[in-house]
């Protein structure tokens, strides 16, 4: 089974001739065309991605080159990482972004083929590793990671998330290659899969969890942020097309930056261009990349991502998927820091926001943040009937989270909340006088 899923995994690094168009021209030639790979719906990529293509920052960047050159974009969509990485290495693709995870298959591929590749900046990131989730269907029996032993659980061989459901069930002393039935699917497949009971439980990265658990099709069993392990997406580059045209990067990482201060300065205007962008609702846009979300967006390559990269190459090691990556080469802020100037050093400085819970009320475009969930709580209670969505941070792991699905405890007067049963359950197993409670509940006493 594992071999199976490795080859699967492998295959979609081939190059794909069917699809990808030309790649930068000539240093001689006066029409230059710059090809970007990105992924729409993995919205943790939309500063270098489908936020940064509505607004149009990096085709101005390059118009304020003078350079002499006509430059043109070509925006390419994928639904994974590794079509990007299979392209990038055919010399069709010059920028591109994706997970971490993914992130470490393009290094190791570059290398291989000789078509070296670098990391130059970061999209989104999570300190904690609450960009994956693990979920099951809403009426599942399933209420913790051991309850997955023996059942088929759907991942992407080689994601981010892949590597969350590794180290998960490795914590609860489950081997992922022998103790479950693990197919290898792309996120939408694995999606269908499990609304139409194929599958027990989906291991995916942002968006996927939220959106069925927002469609009412999926409930959250494990949060992923409670490894405590960072999780990120960044912005691979070829170091060939890095070294011939270092202003193209350095202009498109000025867009990105720029994206992600609009995204930080205007989070629910944002959400609305993705969504619009996406077909994804805005309100689970919203969930990972508004105020205090789940994503928080910052150029700078962090010491801290860096070091969880690191940490990452084990669990690729032991799936075959690669070899040794030599990191601390594939990294390179280089270009980055020369596009940001001074600012580079206050973004890498700079810290998430606090987790707070938010309210979006119907036609707003700001959020209210509330000190407490039940504050959060007693003002929906108020005006149900104005409220478009409702978010509470995990009272453990701090991930944002819809109110209306979270897990709610009561503990004297505290309302808390919960991403998954299992880590309700042991927050009331360490608290005398705690219970669970359902969200109805929740909302009349904070009423």
């Amino acid at each position: 089974m594992k071999h199976k899923a490795v080859a699967a995994a492998f295959v979609l690094l081939l190059p794909l001739t069917a699809c990808g168009g030309s790649a930068s021209a000539g240093n001689d030639s006066s029409t230059v065309t710059v090809t970007v790979g990105y992924q729409s719906k993995t919205i943790n990529t939309v500063t270098a991605g489908t936020l940064l293509r509505s607004l149009g920052y990096f085709e101005k960047q390059l118009n304020s080159l003078s350079d002499g050159k006509t430059y043109t974009v070509k925006w390419e969509d994928y639904a994974t990482g590794a079509p990007i990485t299979a392209q990038m290495t055919a010399g069709k693709i010059d920028i591109g972004s994706m997970g971490d995870f993914p992130l470490l298959i393009n290094a190791a591929r570059g290398k291989q083929l000789g078509k070296p590749t670098h990391l130059v900046s970061v999209t989104g990131y999570n300190l904690r590793g609450g960009l994956n989730t693990i979920v099951t269907s809403p009426d599942s029996k399933l209420a913790s990671l051991t309850d997955l032993k023996g059942k088929k659980v759907s991942t992407s061989i080689g994601s981010a998330a892949d590597g969350t459901l590794v180290r998960a069930l490795q914590r609860a002393g489950i081997d992922a290659d022998k103790d479950i039935d693990k197919l290898n699917q792309q996120p939408a497949v694995g999606a269908s899969a499990l609304v139409g009971g194929s599958v027990d439980a989906l291991s995916q990265f942002v968006a996927w969890p939220g959106l069925l658990v927002h469609q009412g099709k999926a409930k959250a069993l494990y949060d992923g942020a409670q490894l405590n392990l960072p999780t990120f997406h960044g912005v691979t580059a070829r170091e060939d097309f890095a070294q011939q045209r270092p202003a193209v990067l350095e202009a498109f990482l000025k867009a990105q930056a720029e994206a992600t201060d609009y995204l930080n300065a205007h989070p629910v205007s944002a959400s609305e261009k993705v969504a619009e962008a996406t077909g994804l609702p805005a309100e689970v846009v919203h969930l990972y990349n508004g105020t205090h979300g789940i994503s928080t967006f910052d150029p700078a390559i962090k010491p801290q991502l860096v070091a969880a990269l690191k940490q990452d190459v084990s669990i690729l090691k032991s799936a075959e998927l690669t070899g040794d990556v030599d990191v601390d080469a594939f990294v390179d802020d280089q270009y980055v820091k020369k596009a940001l100037g001074a600012d580079y050093a206050k973004r890498l400085a700079a810290t998430p926001p606090p987790a707070a819970s938010l309210a979006w009320p119907k036609g707003a475009d700001k959020t209210i943040t509330f000190k407490s969930a039940a504050a959060l709580l007693s003002h929906v209670a108020q005006h149900q009937d104005a409220i478009r969505a409702a978010y509470v941070p995990d009272a453990t792991t701090g991930t944002l989270w819809f109110a209306d699905k979270a897990v709610w405890v009561a503990d004297g007067d505290q309302l808390l909340p919960f991403v998954a049963p299992a880590t309700a359950k042991a927050y009331v197993a360490g608290h005398g006088g705690a219970r669970a409670i359902t969200y109805a509940d929740a909302l009349e006493r904070a009423s």
